[in-house]
C-alpha cells in the first residue's frame, strides 16, 4: 500500500517525513515567496459555529482568573488598577485546525516505522511517535485549489474522490510544481461549505471530498512531508475502497507523511497565492496523537 518509509531514516526513526527538511531544502524553500503576504490558515476554536465531531466534545475556554480578583497580588507590589485576566482551556487534541501525530493511525496493529500499536498507552500516552518528536516546522508548500479546477461551485462536490491526475492537472493549470521536501496544500471548500449549511441551521452531511488511495500513492512517492485540508480527513468520505482510513494509512502509517486538518486555504486561494513558506508549531505535549495548530502560510 504505496511506498513505505520504514528504516529509511533508522529502526529508531520517529520523525518520518520531516528528516527531508535540511537546511539546503529550507534554503531553497525561501525563494518560494513572492508576494510577502502572510495567511493565517488556522479557524477559530470555539464550542459553536465551527466543525465538531460529538465524541471529541466541546472545546471549553474556563476562566481562571478575572476582575472579580482585583487586589489579590497586593503581597507582591501590585498597584490599584494592574492585573491580570487567565484563562484554562480544555480540548480534544484533534480539535478544529490540527496536525496528527504519526501515532494517531495504525494498520496492521502497527505504526510508522513498525512501532507496535500497544506502545499508545491510556495514562502515559504515545510512548513513541508523539507529537512531541515533531517540535515545529517550515516547509515551501504548494496550494491545489480544486474548486478553481473543478470550477463546478463554490465547493467540491461532497464525496468526491479527489485523484492523482486531478492534483497533477491543477498544479499544471495554476503553474506550480510539487517538489520533494513540500507541504502539499488542496483545497476543496468543504469548510465554506460546512459554514453556509450551518448558518442555514441544516446538519452536516456524512460526505466530504477529499484525496483518495490514488492521490495518496501518487503524493507518497514525491517524497512530500505533509499534506492539508480544509475538510476532516484530508482524505475522501465516504473512505475510498470502504477502507476506514485507507489515506492516513497510506501517508501516515507507511511513508511518514504528516496529515493538517481543517485548515482555511480560502483566502490564499482568492489571491491567487499558490506557493510559498509554511511554518507549523504543534503544541509540544509529550505523548500526544496530535495537537492544534494555527499554521502560517507566507507566499
Amino acid at each position: 500500500m504505496g511506498k513505505s518509509n520504514w528504516g529509511r531514516w533508522g529502526a529508531d526513526d520517529e520523525r518520518g517525513a520531516l528528516n527531508l527538511l535540511t537546511d539546503d531544502v529550507i534554503k531553497a524553500a525561501a525563494s518560494s515567496i513572492k508576494h510577502g503576504k502572510v495567511y493565517s490558515l488556522g479557524i477559530p476554536i470555539q464550542g459553536h459555529g465551527v466543525p465538531l465531531m460529538d465524541y471529541r466534545g466541546t472545546p471549553m475556554r474556563l476562566t481562571l482568573q478575572d476582575s472579580t480578583d482585583d487586589g489579590i497580588y497586593k503581597m507582591y507590589g501590585c498597584h490599584d488598577g494592574t492585573g491580570a485576566h487567565e484563562d484554562v482551556l480544555v480540548m480534544a487534541s484533534h480539535t478544529t485546525s490540527h496536525m496528527d501525530a504519526l501515532v494517531h493511525v495504525y494498520g496492521d496493529y502497527q505504526h510508522y516505522n513498525g512501532v507496535d500499536f500497544k506502545t499508545m498507552h491510556a495514562l502515559g500516552g504515545a510512548q513513541k511517535l508523539g507529537i512531541d518528536k515533531v517540535g515545529g516546522f517550515a516547509a515551501r508548500a504548494v496550494l491545489l485549489d480544486m474548486v478553481k479546477h473543478f470550477d463546478e461551485g463554490e465547493w467540491v462536490k461532497l464525496g468526491r474522490n479527489i485523484t492523482s491526475n486531478d492534483l497533477q492537472a491543477a498544479a499544471k493549470k495554476q503553474g506550480v510544481e510539487i517538489r520533494k521536501g513540500d507541504v502539499v496544500l488542496v483545497r476543496t471548500g468543504y469548510l465554506q461549505f460546512w459554514w453556509a449549511n450551518n448558518a442555514e441551521g441544516k446538519p452536516s452531511p456524512f460526505e466530504q471530498a477529499g484525496i483518495g488511495a490514488d492521490a495518496a500513492n501518487w503524493l507518497s512517492e514525491q517524497d512530500i512531508v505533509a499534506v492539508g485540508c480544509d475538510n476532516a480527513a484530508v482524505e475522501v468520505i465516504p473512505f475510498d475502497d470502504n477502507d476506514f482510513l485507507i489515506v492516513h494509512k497510506i501517508l501516515l502509517v507507511n511513508a511518514g507523511i504528516y496529515l493538517l486538518e481543517f485548515l482555511n486555504l480560502a483566502e490564499p486561494a482568492k489571491d491567487g497565492v499558490y506557493e510559498g513558506i509554511l511554518s507549523v508549531g504543534p503544541l509540544k505535549v509529550t505523548g500526544a496523537t496530535g495537537s492544534p495548530i494555527n499554521p502560517i502560510f507566507i507566499g
